[in-house]
């Protein structure tokens, strides 16, 4: 499975995991209900929300003078499972390690 660093850098902040957080919990929300919840501004909340828009985490739609965002669960869902993957790769990678470091250390007197 091929890991898109674009999506990676995008979950790689504190603040929009957190974003993602309460999207997921309350079905979505805007820049101004979110900011309410975060120690950030709605300025800084609209800018992280944009981050995960363009790597397709949520969509927007318009409502009122705002957009109201919500999470793609098929895009989360690949990220999970890219992540899955990368984890998988690096318990073989480590387990490989570990016997080796086992035989060199049966093979010294």
């Amino acid at each position: 499975m091929t890991v898109d660093d674009d999506l990676w850098s995008a979950v790689g902040d504190p603040t929009r995991r957190r974003l993602l957080d309460l999207l997921l919990a309350d079905g979505g929300g805007t820049a101004t209900t979110l900011s309410e919840r975060l120690p950030v501004t709605r300025q800084a909340v609209a800018k992280h929300l944009g981050v995960l828009d363009r790597v397709g985490l949520v969509h927007a739609t318009p409502s009122g003078r705002e957009r109201r965002y919500e999470v793609d669960e098929a895009q989360l869902a690949r990220a999970v499972a890219q992540l899955s993957s990368v984890g998988a790769a690096w318990n073989a990678r480590l387990l490989r390690i570990k016997r080796i470091a086992e035989a060199i250390q049966r093979s010294q007197p």
